[in-house]
């Protein structure tokens, strides 16, 4: 399809080339070393669940014993295989006898890596077997009952409590909700562990655990059916648990997962290797999952400014998306992530908003974009951020972004109510309604304001991907050229959970989903 905006396709070609140049540089890095996180992942994957006396989860009391060890380099999957051969127990009897302190994986007599894998290999594939199953069951569920028009009607639920939230979704989507984001609970991401079971305390949002994945998406499933369309279920993969959380999303059948290469390092100050390495891992569950993964470029315009930086947007983009390419995600997959945040006391802001967003689809033109709505320029005044709001979804409908995350009026007051996001879904519905087809029927002006400023954005975004690919990905970081936000490779939150592998690493599920075991 021919560019309405004039894009040089040459340009974009160059730009995502020198993506996916960084990205693989990256991926000589990932690719030598691994972390706690992955680690409790193939464990997880594996069966072990459950926590102590004290509610430490099992999954970290083991890789915490194996690294204490000295056998984190081999990987966990050989250490749990091996003490199988040498017990004839299941991993979670396993586990459980190490938690007890009858068992000491690390002084059993060592069975070679081929017998040990043959030992892995059936549980693991009864894994991913259970993970196609929910992408099976989600399919029929899109066959039968199908699906809100894009783009999707996105909205969050946030009490703390995962049975409040079940209420606040089920209206939600009673209002006309497509897509239910379980907001974490404020620094979770910070927690170098996933919580256990259901939880009814949190601050600024719930707590990410599995069972609590259970709970919502049973209650979304039954309001599905009510209503009569597929309600996704989102939340985050992101902080120092990003694998895990992929891997117990997987097995509970979200479809929507936070997952960005850079958020973590940027706005959460978690070392730069241990994000990268991570989110390798939890890119290869969320691809073969059938999940869509949303990366958070939106987060650069809340520190840096929306007009100035958008370049800085589009090259994250780029990158997100050869990261992405890396970990066998489709296209269809990827949800790029851009907002709304241009101050709007700036002349023809919209156009400039306009000229952002359809850029983003003319490039990404398979992807399934998230938009962000308005939030740093989000005052008191409830009717003009309403007005705001209204803007951003007109924007949305006529640039065919894919996933609508819904601003509230009461944005910056307050968790918004029940009533606030009825109010923000009739805004949405009525200008998607009323503003279908207005992409299809305008054209712009050569050389007119919109079509200057997405050239200019694009040609800034190859110009800064140029330079990261001289100067690596890392130093890049360390110069704050995202968002504003410089961090150190050798600084920040998780890096002692960061090891080298060595030559007879183990990690099946690497190995299976590379292999393309579909």
């Amino acid at each position: 399809m021919k560019s309405k905006l004039n894009l040089d396709p040459k340009l974009i070609d160059n730009a995502r080339s020198c993506a996916a140049r960084i990205a693989e540089s990256i991926q000589k890095f990932i690719g030598m070393h691994t972390t706690v996180s992955i680690e409790r992942t193939v464990l997880r994957l594996l069966g072990v669940d459950g926590v102590d006396d004290v509610d430490i989860p099992i999954p970290n009391l083991i890789v915490d014993a194996i690294k204490e060890g000295g056998g984190l380099s081999r990987g966990a999957a050989y250490w749990i295989g091996n003490a199988m051969m040498q017990t004839g127990l299941s991993c979670q009897e396993i586990s459980e006898k190490i938690t007890t302190g009858e068992l000491d994986i690390m002084k059993l007599p060592m069975a070679s890596m081929e017998e040990v894998r043959n030992k892995i290999l059936p549980i693991s594939l009864e894994a991913l077997e259970r993970i196609k199953n929910q992408k099976i069951k989600r399919k029929q569920y899109l066959k039968t009952i199908g699906e809100g028009r894009q783009p999707y009607l996105y909205v969050i639920v946030a009490t703390g409590n995962i049975y409040e939230d079940v209420i606040q979704a089920q209206a939600a989507v009673r209002q006309g909700a497509d897509i239910i984001a379980v907001i974490r609970s404020t620094a979770q991401s910070l927690l170098d562990y996933v919580p256990y079971g259901p939880t009814t305390e949190g601050f600024g949002g719930t707590y990410a655990t599995q069972e609590n994945f259970k709970i919502m998406r049973k209650a979304l499933d039954e309001v599905g059916e009510e209503v009569g369309r597929y309600i996704r279920l989102c939340n985050y993969s992101s902080g120092l648990c990003m694998p895990e959380i992929a891997a117990i999303g997987a097995l509970e059948r979200l479809d929507i997962l936070l997952n960005d290469a850079l958020y973590g390092i940027l706005f959460r100050d978690i070392n730069m290797k241990r994000t990268l390495v991570d989110q390798y891992f939890s890119r290869l569950i969320i691809g073969y999952s059938g999940i869509i993964f949303n990366s958070g470029e939106d987060n650069y315009l809340t520190t840096a400014d929306a007009y100035e930086e958008a370049h800085t947007v589009l090259a994250s983009q780029f990158i997100n998306e050869q990261f992405a390419v890396l970990a066998n995600i489709k296209e269809e997959q990827m949800g790029l992530g851009h907002a709304f945040e241009m101050d709007p006391d700036i002349e023809n802001g919209f156009l400039y908003e306009l000229a952002q967003a359809i850029m983003t689809r003319e490039i990404f033109p398979k992807a399934p974009l998230k938009y962000m709505p308005p939030t740093k320029f989000m005052t008191g005044n409830i009717f003009k951020g309403y007005i705001q709001n209204a803007l951003f979804n007109l924007v949305s409908v006529w640039s065919g972004q894919s996933i609508q995350l819904l601003g509230m009026p009461t944005e910056a007051i307050h968790t918004p109510h029940l009533q606030d996001r009825m109010l923000s879904i009739q805004n949405a519905k009525y200008i998607f309604n009323n503003a279908r087809a207005i992409g299809e029927e305008i054209e712009y002006r050569n050389d007119g304001i919109i079509q200057k400023r997405a050239q200019h954005v694009l040609k800034e975004a190859n110009n800064l991907l140029q330079d990261i690919e001289r100067e690596g990905l890392f130093s890049t970081i360390e110069k704050g050229k995202f968002g504003g936000v410089k961090r150190m490779r050798d600084e920040g939150k998780g890096l002692d959970g960061v090891s080298i592998k060595s030559e007879d690493y183990y990690n099946p599920f690497i190995e299976l989903i590379q292999g393309g075991e579909k």
